[in-house]
């Protein structure tokens, strides 16, 4: 498998009043084709940090970050904001959607601002998402008239709507109950068997064990790795993801 994301000695550091906060020390990982990373640690380890730093949202004081074999080190913001366009796609906690818009015109925004494509084929595409995401029936609906779940999952339409090379998402079931929860991941774990490149922070080791790598930061370095056992069942990996979990100091 190639490697779509290569982050090397990553370096963050905050100053307040004069004094240094060193989020993120010298970060070295690889995500490769197909893979589904979480990102979890302790409150303030520095994940929603790294999750925008390496996906160009934030900067960084050093290393280097590659991107599909190149570098966006030094990128203009221009340049950066129309690779996160084109090539990457996110999904937040806050279901940040414009309220004067439907769900599928939500859906539909990103490709209209990317305007590569004709607005038939971009109408197409999303319905095609949201049929297969399981909501077509809110298609032209208001995002406050929906639920939290379906909501989430247009997200993801809307994140997948310009064929991204990858998919971003911080805490993507933290504002969802356990059910909704459930019914996003599913939604994310099927993506990947699709064969979607993710990384994703979360703080739910049941989440993270639906991920093919885990990833421990602690103190804005990666601690530990865990790989579960690919054919094993849920719960066997959610239970090996606990215990490894607790080796790491959760």
């Amino acid at each position: 498998m190639s490697i779509i994301l290569e982050v090397q000695n990553l370096s963050k550091t905050y100053t307040v009043n004069k004094h240094q906060n060193h989020v993120l020390r010298g970060v070295d990982f690889t995500v490769s084709e197909g893979e589904m990373v979480a990102v979890m640690g302790p409150s303030g380890s520095g994940k929603s940090t790294l999750l925008y730093a390496v996906s160009g949202m934030d900067s960084f004081q050093s290393g280097d970050v590659r991107f599909c074999g190149k570098s966006i080190t030094g990128l203009s913001q221009k340049d950066l904001a129309q690779l996160r366009l084109e090539e990457m796609g996110f999904i937040f906690q806050q279901m940040y959607m414009l309220k004067n818009l439907t769900v599928l015109d939500n859906i539909l925004l990103p490709a209209r601002q990317a305007g590569k494509l004709p607005k038939k084929e971009i109408l197409a595409r999303g319905q095609a998402l949201m049929e297969k995401l399981g909501i077509a029936d809110i298609a032209d609906s208001d995002i406050t008239a929906v639920s939290g779940g379906q909501l989430q999952r247009a997200c993801i339409c809307r994140s997948l709507i310009n064929q991204p090379k990858m998919l971003f998402a911080d805490e993507p079931t933290g504002a969802l109950n356990r059910a909704a929860s459930d019914e996003v991941m599913e939604e994310l774990t099927k993506l990947n068997r699709e064969g979607a490149t993710l990384m994703l922070v979360t703080h739910d080791p049941k989440v993270a064990a639906k991920c093919t790598k885990i990833l421990y930061l602690v103190d804005g370095s990666i601690k530990g790795e865990h790989h579960p056992t690919p054919d094993a069942s849920p719960r066997n990996r959610e239970q090996a993801l606990n215990d490894w979990l607790l080796e790491m100091g959760w």
